[in-house]
């Protein structure tokens, strides 16, 4: 009987040293690859000014006000798969007066300005100097916001570029009124000293005719195009800088890694 005590008594503490050993061993799982370097919270005003920086566009008269909500339009808008794959950002800067190079078309891959000349505005928007803006058809004004470039046609100015507004009240209404890129002759040296302010247009951003080729075929279908006046009241849902953080974030992280800016 002890026998037969004892024998059960040594396959119970077997059984448990058993457990035990079985307790204190890890059971592995797959395991998930998390990249540490990859911020969760990117400074984007720090990229932004960084990329202001490269391309020098102080130095150009574009306020870094300016091209930071521009690229945040941009950004959004390719978020939301409006953009085609070229990185080109048109920016037509209305605080500006119409005698300065105030149109700026940047590369922002390449970081530099492919175009920096003049571009008129509307004749009911004021003379050198843009004072007011309209959406509506025939107002002969100027609207501000953000655009997308649409198809090409030859019409009356000649090769010209159609531009969708983005901004509900602001500019819906461009495809309606036939605003588009074009070429005019009342943008040129000439007019402005004749002027003193360049010619102005029935709404569209025309510029000279002798560059309007090259910006046309450079803008393309399917880029930003950025009308400013900062003294407007002007809203977009374009300009969450949230969004376009996330969608800047491989750029962000490139930058980082070459020692180009710094994210906190």
């Amino acid at each position: 009987m002890r026998k037969y005590i004892l024998g059960i008594f040594c396959i119970i503490l077997s059984l448990s040293l058993f457990l035990v050993a079985m307790s204190d061993k890890k059971i592995e799982h797959p395991k998930t690859v998390v990249d540490v370097s990859m911020p969760i919270e990117p400074n984007y005003a720090t990229y932004a000014k960084s990329l202001y920086n490269q391309v020098d566009l102080k130095g150009s008269g574009l306020t870094y006000s300016v091209f930071e909500k521009a690229l945040t339009g941009y950004y959004n808008l390719k978020e939301a798969g409006r953009l085609s794959n070229h990185a080109l950002l048109s920016i037509a800067d209305f605080d500006q007066k119409s005698t300065r190079k105030r149109l700026y078309v940047l590369d922002l891959s390449k970081k530099k300005i492919i175009l920096n000349t003049w571009v008129a505005h509307g004749q009911r928007s004021g003379d050198d100097e843009t004072v007011t803006f309209s959406n509506q058809n025939d107002s002969y004004s100027s609207s501000i916001g953000f655009y997308v470039t649409g198809e090409e046609y030859v019409g009356s100015h000649g090769r010209s570029l159609r531009l969708d507004g983005m901004d509900a009240g602001y500019n819906d209404n461009a495809r309606m009124r036939s605003i588009v890129i074009h070429g005019a002759p009342y943008v040129s040296q000439g007019t402005i000293e004749a002027l003193g302010r360049l010619g102005r247009s029935q709404g569209c951003p025309a510029v000279s005719p002798e560059l309007s080729d090259q910006l046309i075929s450079a803008m393309g279908e399917g880029s930003v195009l950025f009308i400013n006046k900062s003294a407007e009241r002007y809203a977009s849902r374009y300009l969450d800088e949230k969004h376009a953080a996330l969608a800047v974030l491989p750029a962000l992280n490139n930058g980082v890694d070459q020692g180009q800016f710094h994210v906190n």
